[in-house]
């Protein structure tokens, strides 16, 4: 082959080479540190750049998006002398790569050391039950430390999160059984509060349905008085409108004595106290007319003789205690005739049923 020729192939694949290695295309969201001869020389922006060739070098290709980084988690004592495990989520984004590549060696180490390091400090002056209920505060100071010392290298510390704080079995144990009584604590509350409304509602209930009662038994012997009373008042104008002898009134009382004893439910029966009266009544009525004959009119010459000498020449005192004497025996007669027909009447009550029960 003719050296010319080779010479030429040569000097293309340089210039070809040449070319090829002077253009750098970088993607969105990505930068490129360029260095001459070892000493950083610019950071590529995105898109075609054009540099030196064989002098400049890319040394580092960084991502300009916010990324995550999730911890291992860690060993932390609380204030209390318990050894948690923490381990946290870092949302940050580099905004220098010049200082990202050249002001630390592994940023994300860096980072990690920096986020362990602030949290036993944080969690150090905290409790337990204080580190359990104050996240919040925990990501805010977490986030202010490292903000502050990742922002000379270049990367913004946008959020920090704890993902999870993992006590001691033990305590865990002891954290179930506190739950768990406070639990049934709360149950035991509810219930017994639930019974005392229960027993207050059921006891304003029952009063509620007394007062309602009485008012109705109250209204119910109202209305029973107010009619008894009118019809007693009915009675009473009726017999007075009608001017009813004492006879008759004296011989309807009697009469209703025989039916105290009808019923089967009764095993004796009272007299009342005004029989003898009622008696005397009666015999007063009945006990100066004659059996038999028309009433006579005595004549002015015997009313004046009967007036001016006692019968039979006794004293007008011996004839009153006499009369007297005679009304009370027909009073006793007359109760004695009441007992009986009372007695009569009970027993003829009584008859029917004693049959019906052989005859059963």
């Amino acid at each position: 082959m003719d050296p010319v020729v080779v010479l030429t192939l040569v000097a293309v694949i340089v210039v070809v080479f040449l070319m090829a290695s002077a253009v750098r295309i970088v993607p969105q969201a990505r930068r490129y540190n360029i260095e001459r001869f070892g000493r950083y020389r610019r950071t590529l922006q995105p898109g075609l750049n054009l540099v030196l060739p064989v002098a400049d070098r890319v040394n580092t290709k960084l991502d300009v998006r916010e990324q995550v980084y999730s911890s291992d988690p860690r060993p932390v004592i609380t204030e209390d002398n318990l050894v948690v495990n923490i381990d946290t989520v870092l949302y940050y984004q580099i905004t220098d790569p010049r200082s990202a590549a050249y002001e630390v060696a592994d940023y994300l180490q860096a980072i990690d050391q920096l986020t362990v390091t602030t949290l036993r400090n944080v969690i150090g002056s905290m409790d337990l039950e204080e580190t359990l209920t104050s996240r919040e505060e925990i990501n805010s100071r977490l986030r202010a430390v490292l903000d502050d010392a990742t922002g000379k290298w270049g990367i913004r510390v946008n959020r920090v999160e704890i993902k999870a704080i993992d006590p001691p079995a033990t305590i865990k144990e002891a954290m179930e059984k506190q739950m768990r009584a406070e639990r049934d604590k709360r149950a035991a509350i509810l219930h017994a509060e639930g019974e005392r409304q229960a027993k207050i509602l059921t006891a304003e209930g029952t009063k509620q349905k007394d007062i309602l009662e009485a008012q109705g038994t109250q209204q119910a012997m109202i209305l029973r008085a107010d009619g008894e009373a009118k019809a007693v008042e009915l009675v009473f104008q009726a017999v007075h409108r009608n001017n009813a002898d004492p006879k008759v009134l004296a011989y309807k009382y009697l009469e209703t004595l025989p039916h105290l004893a009808s019923s089967d439910n009764n095993t004796f029966w009272v007299i009342p106290g005004e029989l003898t009266e009622a008696v005397r009544t009666v015999t007063r009525a009945f006990g100066d007319q004659p059996t038999e004959g028309p009433p006579r009119t005595a004549r002015p010459e015997e009313a004046a003789t009967a007036d001016a000498t006692p019968a039979e020449g006794r004293p007008p005192e011996l004839d009153a205690a006499a009369a007297a004497h005679e009304a009370e025996k027909q009073a006793a007669a007359a109760v004695s005739d009441a007992k009986a027909e009372a007695v009569e009447a009970a027993q003829s009550s009584r008859t029917p049923h004693r049959g019906q029960t052989s005859a059963g």
